[in-house]
């Protein structure tokens, strides 16, 4: 099958490469050929993501109990693995993630106007790594300005 694909699409380049199609046409075709594929693509994203979770949880808690394991064999009294594992709560965690939603959202709004102005596509995700990124920086620096005060 996939060497079928090869050979039309190499005669494709020829028809294009000679004039007989022109490019118009070419690039019908080919999202043509890619469109029949997403539907076995679409069937496979739920199970790759459920995968993905299933394998970082379980890295994630194996780590965890290593940890402790390697804590218990040091010789630690319960009272010092309890206060190894004391968290240390960041009370400006809720803000962080307004401020950064709030500049991912402007970044998606700004990139569709954008986009819907110019008909440039790379409006969108640019806009939101600019924005979400400017988002990070002022959660930080906000933070660090409340913290010192």
């Amino acid at each position: 099958m996939l060497k079928l694909y090869h050979k039309q699409f190499v005669t494709f380049i020829t028809r294009v490469q000679s004039n007989v199609i022109d490019r118009k046409t070419f690039v019908t075709i080919i999202k043509r050929k890619i469109k029949m594929n997403e539907g076995a693509i679409a069937v496979f994203i739920p199970i790759i993501v459920t995968l993905v979770t299933g394998a970082i949880l379980i890295v994630y808690f194996y780590l965890k109990s290593k940890e402790k394991q390697m804590l218990i064999e040091k010789g630690l009294s319960a009272e010092e693995i309890k206060k190894f594992f004391e968290e240390k709560r960041d009370g400006l965690t809720l803000m962080k993630i307004g401020i950064i939603s709030i500049f991912f959202g402007l970044g998606l709004g700004i990139g569709m106007m954008l986009e819907d102005a110019t008909t440039k596509e790379y409006w969108v995700p640019f806009s939101l790594f600019v924005g979400t990124g400017i988002g990070f920086v002022l959660s930080n620096l906000i933070a660090n300005k409340i913290k010192t005060n």
